[in-house]
């Protein structure tokens, strides 16, 4: 089974993940995780982008992917501040999903970057629970879970008002089922022991969330509060 390559142009998981709050009759059934994964091929294009081929274990299925990512993504950036002091109210994440990151900003300043990934279609919208996509657009942090499954846990407000908005009109025009539910637990993770090699390869695995490596949670979950803005982007 081979999936097409994802094109990354230059310029989140619905799990149910014990201690966070649930969204009862919007909850999607945990796949098993990739397993047996191998990086087949990396190198850099002309523009040096970095052309990523892996293969991974996946349901009893051999899947092959392949990723692309720019050249200009910023990730690794690590400003020293103190949790403890720092004004929570300055602080705003971007998910950046063509760049395979997230960007914390203080005061309109990056001050982290962090590798991330997200569901199998990391490019395409959300429109329904079970399509395994990452909602875009704004979103505010609603709970913080330090006990998760998947390290810590961030659970985000969607389905927000523009989300809604946006299903019910998917919905007028046919575009999605009359019978679909719009999801729910959507938010910022980490993994399980021993899974950052998911991460760093660029491994797609959640079924909406944005997942990172454990020590980056750690980091972020420190940094923000109940209430802090997340905008999410192609």
């Amino acid at each position: 089974m081979k999936r097409c390559a994802v094109f990354i142009p230059c310029l989140f998981l619905f799990l149910s993940v014990s201690g966070q709050v649930k969204t009862g009759k919007n909850k999607d059934t945990d796949l098993p995780p990739p397993r047996d994964v191998k990086l087949v091929d990396e190198h850099k294009d002309g523009s040096g982008n970095i052309i990523r081929t892996i293969q991974y274990l996946q349901n009893g299925a051999r899947i092959t992917e392949t990723i692309v990512i720019p050249a200009m993504a910023k990730i690794g950036i690590h400003v020293p501040v103190d949790p403890d002091t720092m004004n929570k109210d300055s602080v705003m994440i971007m998910v950046n999903k063509s760049h395979y990151s997230v960007e914390v900003y203080y005061r309109r300043k990056i001050i982290r970057s962090y590798k991330a990934v997200f569901g199998p279609k990391p490019l395409e919208n959300k429109t329904m629970a079970g399509d395994r996509c990452t909602p875009e657009g704004w979103f505010k942090i609603q709970n913080k879970n330090p006990g998760s499954k998947y390290d810590k846990f961030m659970l985000l407000n969607y389905p927000n008002d523009s989300a809604m908005a946006r299903f019910n009109m998917l919905k007028a025009k046919g575009a999605i089922p009359a019978s679909a539910r719009i999801g729910g637990d959507i938010g910022i993770h980490g993994i399980w022991r021993g899974g950052d090699d998911l991460i760093e390869k660029g491994v797609c695995w959640t079924d909406g969330c944005v997942a990172l490596k454990n020590k980056d949670v750690e980091d972020l979950y420190a940094l923000v509060k109940v209430g802090t803005r997340v905008f999410i982007r192609k």
